[in-house]
């Protein structure tokens, strides 16, 4: 059935006043911009917040200034987000620094319940060069999946986005929804994780365009020069098909449900995104009743078809 959910990023701009400040008054500073910037987006009443990579760091600090704020903050930050979620009813994406108690770092989304308890963590798997020798960053065991009241979440931070391991994994995982909290934009790179892994895609990107994106590589919103925050509300029951094979079966399913099913055609990629848009049928029973073949299934049918011996050029 119709598995609807309301999202909003924020790609808000490092936080970086002048002159510097430092120690409990860096902390209050951060907390109040931050109540600012969420404020933008919470009248719009989200379901899920998701906020750019080191939200609450000070780019002007030195990296000893930088972990010496750390350690003041500790979990003040993350507190206050909480708060926000608790009173506000959502799940929020919180990505900062985190040390571990034994005195190392990671680089990590923390993601925040609707009730204020912190529902899962991502380290980032791939940290860069300059992360790990100068910022003791080190790299996170693999990829995270958090049970969502809404549905299934994974999450990448910035240079994560450019390794095909990490990738391949989440496809494996099947999440229905990932979050990205980025320094860094990634270009076509995020549709392409949008469509391999089939899920929705939603980019929080500092001081850059902010998008959600579709399990078929549309842009359904994105932040702009003028306000850097966005909110949509997307449909996570939905599955990607090829039209190969499928065109009749999915002019009768039209036929048959009308507005209840939606199939979105993106152009050019062979693939169309099809939807429950019904409160009494779910797009996996659509696809039951048509015998509509899954893209995957397609695929996987088709070099299986390939790989037949008789099917293959021989010397």
């Amino acid at each position: 059935m119709a598995k609807y959910v309301k999202i909003s990023t924020i790609g808000a701009a490092p936080f970086n006043p002048q002159p510097p400040i430092h120690g409990q008054a860096a902390v209050d500073a951060m907390i109040a911009h931050w109540k600012g910037r969420l404020g933008q987006v919470l009248p719009e009443e989200p379901d899920l917040i998701v906020v750019p990579e080191a939200c609450d760091r000070y780019g002007a600090h030195s990296m000893q200034e930088r972990q010496a704020y750390y350690r003041v903050r500790k979990t003040q930050v993350r507190d206050f987000f909480a708060q926000i979620a608790r009173e506000h009813r959502c799940y929020i994406a919180y990505s900062a620094a985190r040390e571990m108690e034994d005195g190392t770092w990671r680089n990590s989304t923390q993601l925040i319940d609707r009730t204020g308890e912190v529902a899962g963590i991502y380290s980032k798997v791939h940290p860069t060069v300059g992360e790990i020798d100068d910022g003791g960053i080190l790299c996170g065991k693999g990829p995270v999946i958090v049970e969502c009241d809404f549905g299934r979440v994974g999450a990448a931070i910035c240079f994560d986005l450019n390794f095909h391991e990490l990738l391949e994994a989440y496809k494996t995982a099947r999440p229905d929804l990932i979050v990205f909290s980025s320094m860094y934009h990634g270009g076509l790179m995020q549709a392409y994780w949008a469509y391999h892994c089939r899920a929705h895609f939603v980019g929080a990107i500092a001081g850059n365009r902010s998008c959600i994106i579709s399990p078929v590589g549309q842009i359904l919103a994105t932040s702009t020069n003028y306000f850097d925050y966005v909110t949509a509300t997307v449909n996570l029951d939905c599955r990607v098909v090829h039209l190969d094979y499928n065109r009749p079966r999915l002019a009768r399913l039209k036929e048959t449900y009308g507005p209840a099913a939606r199939v979105f055609d993106p152009g050019n990629l062979g693939c169309v995104l099809l939807a429950s848009e019904s409160d009494k049928i779910t797009a996996d029973q659509l696809i039951a009743e048509f015998e509509i073949e899954l893209w995957d299934d397609y695929y996987a049918r088709a070099l299986k078809h390939q790989h037949d011996p008789k099917h293959i050029e021989r010397e």
